[in-house]
């Protein structure tokens, strides 16, 4: 079968594109490119790949793309790290608001002319920020206050759109939440602004790649935001695309919502002293400054994971331990070779 894949040059993207052609899937791949550029991807000469230059956005060229096309994940979004939220908190809103609305239009058409089976959106473990009980079960987004960020609310606007699309013009969909991605070829984006934290100057990213670049380049004391106390299921790209394709495949998921997480909780301090540990062994003091955090940089994010496990057989099972193995030495060849 053959699938569509927007943001196919993304983090994430590079993971489900990778699945997809590991379970024999034919795959179109769209993105501008606008995250990183173009970047060379082991896959890229595979025969069932194609990837296509252009705009989400553009619902015409989407329904294009979807000619015989059996799937469509759609993955396109502009992301961040959390002082992204705020550096472009409008741009957030409105970008990803017009490409969730194109995907939809061009889905719907395609659906009705009898070329699509279904679509898989990407939403976020965001959707549950404004959440005081954990762990956040499937269906508490509907419950708890609206998120507070712009990209918190979009994520959440992205399920009504799934949502709505199915309830006025029957367009099967499965929503997907990934918590913390986790994994290699997260770079510096095209558009990201510096911002200095201690001695280290780094552009806007996730709190794992910019813990590992800090420690990396011989920050002592180590700066975090915040208490430290922040608690993340951090989850590894490999077992976040698993489980997109699973749920994407499984008859169980159809109008289904999952949560896509390990169920192991890590306080952002645990993480960074594990960082400092693989990289200075055990002898050398771990020290930590702590600098004010950013307003929407949530406190607590746990999910239930038992949904996906009962009706999909889908666990995340790579440790974090494992993670850092893998992604700290791939940080520092990308500091030397000035990748981020």
């Amino acid at each position: 079968m053959k699938v569509l894949v927007t943001g196919a040059a993304g983090f994430i993207g590079g993971y489900l594109v990778e699945e997809l052609l590991s379970r024999g899937y034919e795959v179109v791949g769209l993105d501008n490119f606008s995250k990183y550029g173009p970047v060379e991807r082991s896959y890229d000469s595979d025969p069932r790949f194609r990837l296509v230059e252009g705009d989400a956005r553009d619902a015409e060229l989407v329904y294009e793309l979807l000619d015989g096309c059996d799937h469509f994940i759609a993955g396109a979004a502009m992301i961040g790290g959390i002082s992204y939220f705020h550096a472009f908190a409008y741009d957030l809103l409105a970008t990803n608001e017009r490409i969730i609305a194109s995907s939809c239009d061009a889905a719907i058409r395609a659906h009705r002319e009898g070329r699509l089976r279904k679509v898989t959106y990407l939403s976020s473990s965001m959707v549950f920020e404004s959440a005081s009980n954990w762990p956040s079960v499937e269906g508490d987004e509907l419950r708890i206050p609206p998120p507070r960020s712009s990209y918190g609310f979009q994520k959440l606007a992205v399920e009504y759109f799934a949502r709505a699309a199915y309830d006025q013009y029957g367009l099967p969909y499965t929503i997907v939440r990934p918590f913390n991605c986790v994994g290699i070829g997260e770079r510096r984006a095209l558009t990201d602004v510096e911002v200095r934290s201690g001695n280290v100057t780094l552009a806007m990213s996730h709190v794992v790649p910019d813990l590992v670049q800090k420690v990396l380049k011989g920050q002592d004391p180590l700066h975090i935001l915040g208490s430290g106390e922040q608690v993340r299921c951090y989850t590894y790209g490999g077992d976040l695309a698993r489980g997109i394709v699973t749920a994407m495949e499984h008859p169980a998921a159809l109008n289904e919502d999952f949560n896509l997480s390990t169920s192991q909780a890590t306080t952002v301090l645990e993480l960074a002293e594990m960082i400092w540990r693989k990289v200075h062994g055990p002898d050398r003091p771990f020290r930590v400054v702590h600098d004010p955090p950013y307003p929407h940089d949530v406190q607590r994010r746990i999910p239930s994971t038992e949904k996906a496990k009962r009706l999909l057989g889908f666990e995340a099972t790579t440790s974090l331990d494992e993670m850092l193995d893998e992604v700290i030495p791939w940080v520092r060849e990308a500091i030397e070779t000035g990748v981020i």
